[in-house]
């Protein structure tokens, strides 16, 4: 796919690409519902795929997952094709892979409670900053003492044995209530009602089994069914909040490339900042912004470009803007605030554009080969060429056996964790801070034991981005060093 300009994404006075060397550069696809917004997704997934970039998208709708079977003969998508002059258009699929947070419909995905880290899994929970600290507190405590948190049950244990001997911890770690840890181990009850505890526990997920190609070249489509976890938005913005933040801290920095080594689609994007504090909202900026550095670009699929903060915002090069109304004044607001964001084409009314598209119109700006954003154009989108529904019960079995990843990650493994181990043997209250270089030889032979996503701990925004240089030097050398490995960076850099 060198010789090919980018991704054929739609037509106004000119054909228009989207450059695979800048496609790191993030994007933006917003519109209000039913006005094409899954269909630029479904024709961008698609481009990306063929030209062997792998992608992960979340299927909100259940409709996505059609993307591995070809399209049924449509005369109104094979004329759309003629319009806009698709040469040898032809209905296909991509390769896809299906995961499920439940396990349901899809390779069950997991990570451990101590990859998750203290501050994503305060905002799971909804903790106040009190409840936070306590949570603080049982993290290091376990850092200190070796107690692998795995599961749900590994923290339950953990804080239950907390409360048991808070007046030895108030000295040493500060001051544990019984009402605090009375109110998280309430918001685990919640979560795990949801079904959360099925994200927690091993094998966890290896982000190389997101990054997969077919033997034809062409990058697998990791498709999320989301339709259930949409009922529990929380635990929804959190986990691709985290997955984002893994991506970011495993993949080392590569600089201008060819091509994304991965594209991350973030559907119903609005849900990762409502009720977000600024802290949060600042650092995901910050992290959207690095990440294009690691080769991975970050689309937001939203209905108004107003859900998303102006910070964020800022950083998505390359856009896609489809009908908005404006019967409210909010409304109003969204169509000048979308207006006002493109590069202006005088001879066109970007803002009364916007309320008058049709459906698989769009207002259109990407970058440039310099990197600058194009005049908006109006223009009319391209054909999928995929499948515009979901997959039966059977098509999606069928998926998931013919799957690369078939039984990889189907049983879970409850190895010896903290549940076991404060079962078993009480570890020993210290009378004073354990010493950061002696973290005890125990705890070193217990780390040595944890796989990689278990054995991180927090560090600042800068050691972030110093450790980030250093592992493209060093290799796997800073994934050795015990109890003070990263836990994930959006818990590490929200420390500041």
């Amino acid at each position: 796919m060198a010789d090919v300009p980018g991704l054929f994404v739609g037509k106004g006075k000119s054909r228009l690409h989207l450059l695979l060397p800048l496609a790191n550069r993030h994007g933006l696809i917003a519109g209000a519902t039913g006005t094409g917004k899954t269909t630029t997704l479904r024709v961008l997934v698609e481009g990306f795929s063929a030209a062997g970039v792998p992608v992960f998208v979340a299927d909100v709708k259940g409709d996505v997952a059609g993307l591995c079977k070809p399209g049924e003969q449509n005369p109104k998508i094979v004329d759309r094709a003629k319009r806009l002059g698709v040469e040898n258009f032809a209905f296909r699929g991509v390769p896809v892979v299906c995961w499920d947070l439940y396990g349901r419909s899809g390779h069950p995905i997991r990570t451990t409670v101590s990859d998750m880290g203290p501050l994503l899994m305060a905002r799971l929970l909804e903790l106040n900053d009190t409840q936070a600290g306590v949570l603080q507190i049982a993290f290091k405590f376990a850092d200190d003492n070796g107690l692998l948190l795995i599961d749900l049950k590994d923290l339950r244990a953990l804080l239950a044995h907390l409360a048991e001997n808070a007046a030895k911890i108030k000295t040493v770690y500060g001051n544990v209530s019984s009402a605090s840890v009375g109110a998280v181990q309430r918001g685990l009850l919640a979560i795990e009602a949801q079904g959360a505890d099925r994200f927690f526990g091993e094998p966890v997920l290896e982000l190389a089994d997101l990054m997969r190609k077919d033997g034809l070249g062409r990058g697998f489509v990791s498709i999320l069914a989301a339709e259930t976890l949409m009922m529990r938005p929380k635990l929804y913005a959190t986990f691709l909040l985290w997955l984002l933040a893994e991506l970011f801290e495993q993949l080392p920095e590569v600089g201008d490339i060819d091509q994304p080594k991965l594209v991350f689609f973030f559907d119903e994007a609005h849900l990762l900042f409502d009720d977000a504090p600024p802290a949060l909202v600042d650092k995901v900026e910050q992290v959207v912004r690095l990440i294009r550095s690691k080769g991975v670009g970050v689309y937001f699929v939203t209905q108004n470009p107003i859900d998303l903060p102006d910070t964020v915002l800022g950083q998505l090069g390359n856009r896609v803007q489809h009908a908005l109304r404006a019967f409210t004044p909010r409304d109003q607001k969204a169509v000048r605030a979308a207006a006002e964001t493109f590069r202006a084409d005088p001879k066109l009314d970007t803002a009364k554009a916007i309320t008058e598209l049709g459906v698989g119109e769009a207002l259109v700006s990407l970058l440039d080969p310099a990197g600058s954003p194009t005049i908006v154009e109006r223009a009319l989108i391209a054909p999928p060429t995929s499948r515009m529904g979901p997959l039966s019960d059977e098509e999606r079995a069928a998926a998931l056996r013919d799957s690369p990843l078939a039984g990889k990650y189907d049983q879970t493994v409850d190895r010896r964790s903290a549940f076991e181990q404060l079962g078993t043997q009480k570890p020993e209250m210290p009378d004073r801070m354990p010493e950061q270089p002696d973290a005890g030889e125990s705890a070193r032979e217990t780390q040595r034991e944890k796989p990689a996503s278990t054995r991180r701990a927090p560090q600042s925004m800068t050691e972030m981005v110093i450790k980030s240089v250093a592992r493209n030097a060093a290799g796997t050398i800073g994934r050795q060093i015990g109890n003070q490995i990263v836990r994930g960076i959006l818990g590490s850099i929200l420390r500041r």
